[in-house]
């Protein structure tokens, strides 16, 4: 078993577009309209804004592979590219997703602490992430891995108005 990880570039924009597209949909699709669905992954995984965030420098996309096929992905956002104002001292998660297949293998773990190191490195003193009150799985994973519930935001999905939890992880600098 070969788990490594590598930054997504623009050359890679049409497999970043598959795997956000597979990776959104196996987790949401049972929980939400094909409607909104449909019109979720349209706004947000079409080749313009895939590309839009790539080239933002305040943005980074990392695969994770797992015997050589692309297994998941990872996008941290600092700064200004954060979807919410929680500072300079801070990273946010805003993408964590493994392809069902290979679920269960500690790639969701492998990618986290890939996150955590980047924050080390740039002397971010937290990390959060905005996660769905309803992905359960999901919550108890970051909760495992430190997080801590400290808000609330609204996410829209389609026309459906729903609540993510904020989630935060302090840091301790080395």
């Amino acid at each position: 078993m070969t788990i490594y990880i590598r930054s997504c570039t623009l050359e890679d924009l049409h497999i970043l577009q598959e795997i956000s597209y597979e990776t959104f949909n196996d987790t949401f699709k049972h929980q939400n309209s094909p409607e909104n669905m449909k019109a979720y992954l349209e706004k947000a995984f079409n080749l313009k804004q895939l590309e839009k965030e790539l080239s933002n420098h305040s943005s980074h996309f990392f695969f994770v592979y797992f015997n050589d096929e692309v297994a998941g992905y990872l996008k941290v956002n600092t700064n200004d590219a954060q979807s919410e104002e929680m500072g300079e001292e801070s990273l946010e998660i805003e993408r964590i997703y493994i392809k069902s297949q290979f679920q269960k293998h500690g790639l969701g773990r492998y990618l986290l602490n890939r996150a955590i190191e980047i924050a080390l490195e740039q002397n971010k003193e937290k990390m959060w992430l905005g996660v769905w009150e309803k992905n359960e799985n999901a919550i108890h994973f970051y909760k495992k891995m430190g997080f801590v519930q400290t808000g609330a935001h609204s996410f829209y999905m389609g026309d459906e108005e729903q609540t993510d939890f904020i989630m935060t992880k302090t840091l301790e600098l080395r």
